[in-house]
């Protein structure tokens, strides 16, 4: 048994719909602290139903959530969450440095404004993605990496224990995924804890701590060698599933 200390999440049989159909059912799962972890499935299957419950957009009708041994609301200003690309008003008119700066909001009353320490952080963590040169152009104008990397700078400057990201690779090449990971893995060994999923599963076997795979239930958690399998990807993926080499290359089959 775990030690609740080490515990960033602890979820225990929660179920969840929207309005009468299940989308998540008896689902248990926990991620300890400094862990890089995956969930994987297929469309549908729940993956973004489970961030948001996390993160309490999505409440469950039963089973219960602890992010730090709190409720997922109380335990908010701690985590840092980053939708699906398609979920955010990218066209709106505000500057990387600005995105930043929300970062440090979640720690302030409403009526406060950030301060020139706020800035300062905000410049620093840009710096520690490697945009700072972008702090003054429109979030729209950026690339799919430079978009990720400014949100991740929100979580640094936000100083966000727990990093949630759903599909961070969608639409990026090669060279900006490989990138992302780095920074992943920086944020990792700096002490963070990551929760990603993704579609992606060539970098989970080397890099990823745990790997969630998930179909409106838990079909297996474990470390990656332990999950992905060729059984447990052909009941996730069904006609067409990959399988993982011992180099981990993944290779298509049709079932």
């Amino acid at each position: 048994m775990t030690e609740t200390k080490d515990l960033v999440i602890k979820i225990d049989s929660i179920s969840v719909k929207y309005e009468s159909k299940t989308v998540l059912e008896n689902i248990n799962w926990e991620v300890k602290k400094g862990q890089m972890a995956a969930i994987i499935g297929p469309n549908g299957g729940g993956k973004s139903t489970l961030l948001k419950s996390l993160v309490g957009i999505v409440h469950p009708f039963s089973g219960k959530i602890l992010m730090f041994d709190k409720s997922p609301e109380k335990a908010r200003p701690m985590v840092s969450y980053l939708p699906q690309t398609e979920e955010i008003d990218w066209q709106f008119p505000i500057s990387v440095l600005d995105v930043v700066i929300q970062g440090r909001l979640v720690h302030k009353k409403v009526w406060q404004r950030s301060t020139k320490l706020d800035r300062e952080k905000a410049y620093e963590a840009l710096v520690s993605v490697g945009i700072e040169d972008l702090a003054s152009k429109q979030i729209a104008t950026l690339s799919g990496g430079q978009k990720q990397r400014t949100f991740l700078a929100r979580a640094i400057a936000q100083e966000a224990s727990l990093i949630i990201l759903d599909e961070p690779a969608t639409g990026l090449d090669a060279l900006a995924q490989h990138e992302l990971l780095e920074l992943f893995i920086k944020l990792r060994n700096q002490g963070r804890t990551l929760v990603i999923t993704t579609h992606d599963l060539n970098c989970l076997a080397e890099n990823f701590d745990v790997v969630l795979a998930l179909d409106q239930k838990v079909v297996m958690q474990g470390c990656p060698h332990e999950v992905l399998k060729s059984d447990i990807l052909t009941r996730l993926f069904s006609k067409h599933f990959p399988t993982i080499s011992s180099s981990g290359e993944v290779t298509i089959h049709e079932h």
